[in-house]
């Protein structure tokens, strides 16, 4: 039995020699020994080469469109009132009753059945569809039979992911959490020097790089120029909780949140002594006047590290940004805007907090092929004259939008919890029977998105 427990010691001891040599160290340096880049280079072919086995196999079937998303319906763009009015133009006007004739049912209800089997809302808090397999059990499709040797390969996958990936990202994972906690409460029994500031940045993007590789993370940063700087606010859309870490991989940022309980409270407990993360209490976070107050006084610092706020409020899943709250763009601080997209094809990014917990989550993560993502550094925004908070936000959801090849909506990401205000729906209400009527002074041209018209008819059926 000695020799047993002689033996396992003696294996621990090698596995964390290479760990620490092989990976730690050169994460900590910010270079790499060439490992992930041939671990990243067999698996975009061995994934080609299992997609070209799909295709061969599908060759009889409608070949799949090479786009991000594959919606089950087919709509053009354009406003109801333009489609309807269109409808009614081709048809003789009726001598009395306005414009609506019995036929119109038939148009209403298309499109209410439409937004009832797929709307642009809540198909956003799903995961992304993919155009083909990626050798994954967690994807759209399933694992299918093919052919022998794709089946072969797709089992090896299995080993290779949850025998040698998973434990090694378990490990990295453990080691830069535990570094974390240890570093920054060093750090924060120094007295407020220079160095301290310094060194508190050093432990955290030191501990988010060993982090980023137990994720397999191959990151992509782009117009390093525009990175953000001290006395001002980082915005970027939100996919997973591991977008901070891959920003900070790349720099250091204060960090907005709500306390937390547990192990997320030790590690906030520790990062808040040696850098000036703000924390709030759930009471807290209620009051506007207070949030607003302790932002403005960290961004006039210029001394401290430039906040990291995603103001969509809840996780989106990779294909869209939703409405960006106002909160952060009130403050007056010059705005800098970050596009973050990952590759769905190499795992599935998105955190769905309302199917998985985030301990459930973190291990999909660690048994996912990779993580792979570009990052956009878009430049520094300011509010301009005669611009309010909610349209200085719109313009910076925009320009990330834009930039990340992403869909822009206006909705409310709250919706992936919570419904539609009454208040709301009355207003869509009022402008959906100015359409039925056909009242001309009363319909609103081509105001209403699409978007909120294809929600209110899920609403009214």
């Amino acid at each position: 039995m000695e020799d047993f427990w002689a033996g396992a010691f003696w294996a621990l001891k090698i596995w964390l020699y290479l760990i620490i040599s092989l990976i730690m160290v050169p994460a900590m340096f910010g270079f790499s020994l060439g490992i992930s880049e041939t671990y990243m280079t067999i698996l975009v072919k061995t994934l080609e080469w299992a997609t070209l086995k799909i295709q061969r196999a599908h060759a009889d079937e409608q070949t799949l469109k090479a786009s991000s998303s594959n919606g089950l319906i087919q709509r053009e763009d354009g406003s109801m009132e333009k489609e309807l009015e269109e409808l009614r133009r081709s048809r003789p006007k009726p001598p009395v009753g306005g414009d609506f004739t019995l036929s119109d049912c038939f148009y209403f209800s298309r499109r209410g059945i439409e937004s009832i089997v797929e709307d642009e809302v809540t198909q956003r808090f799903t995961s992304e569809e993919l155009v083909s397999w990626n050798l994954l059990t967690r994807t759209n499709n399933y694992f299918q039979y093919i052919s022998l040797r794709l089946t072969l390969v797709y089992g090896l996958g299995i080993f290779v992911r949850y025998c040698i990936l998973a434990p090694l990202r378990i490990t990295l994972a453990c080691i830069g959490l535990s570094w974390l906690v240890i570093g920054t409460s060093a750090v924060g029994l120094l007295p407020n020097w220079r160095i301290k500031s310094w060194l508190s940045e050093w432990v955290h993007v030191i501990c988010y790089r060993i982090c980023a590789r137990g994720l397999s993370a191959a990151i992509r940063y782009h117009n390093r120029e525009n990175k953000p700087k001290k006395g001002g606010i980082c915005v970027a859309n939100h996919t997973s909780p591991i977008d901070i870490v891959i920003l900070c991989n790349d720099g250091g940022y204060a960090m907005v949140g709500q306390v937390h309980g547990g192990l997320m409270g030790v590690i906030q407990r520790a990062m808040v002594r040696s850098c000036p993360h703000i924390w709030f209490e759930r009471a807290e976070m209620r009051d506007r006047h207070l949030v607003t107050k302790r932002l403005t006084d960290h961004v006039n610092d210029k001394t401290k590290l430039p906040i990291l706020i995603f103001p969509e409020g809840t996780c989106v899943n990779n294909t869209s940004v939703m409405m960006f709250k106002k909160g952060s763009f009130e403050i007056g601080a010059t705005i800098y805007p970050v596009a973050i997209k990952y590759d769905p094809k190499f795992g599935d990014a998105f955190w769905n907090s309302s199917k998985y917990s985030m301990v459930n989550y973190l291990l999909r993560m660690m048994t996912s092929w990779a993580l792979v993502c570009n990052v956009w550094y878009l430049p520094a925004m300011h509010q301009q004259e005669g611009e309010d908070a909610v349209q200085f936000a719109n313009r910076v959801k925009s320009a990330i939008a834009h930039q990340g090849g992403l869909i822009d909506l206006q909705w409310d990401g709250g919706l992936k919890r919570a419904k539609v205000k009454e208040t709301f729906k009355e207003q869509e209400q009022k402008k959906y029977s100015s359409m039925v009527v056909g009242d001309d002074s009363s319909i609103v041209s081509g105001t209403s998105s699409l978007d909120s018209e294809r929600k209110l008819e899920t609403d009214l059926l």
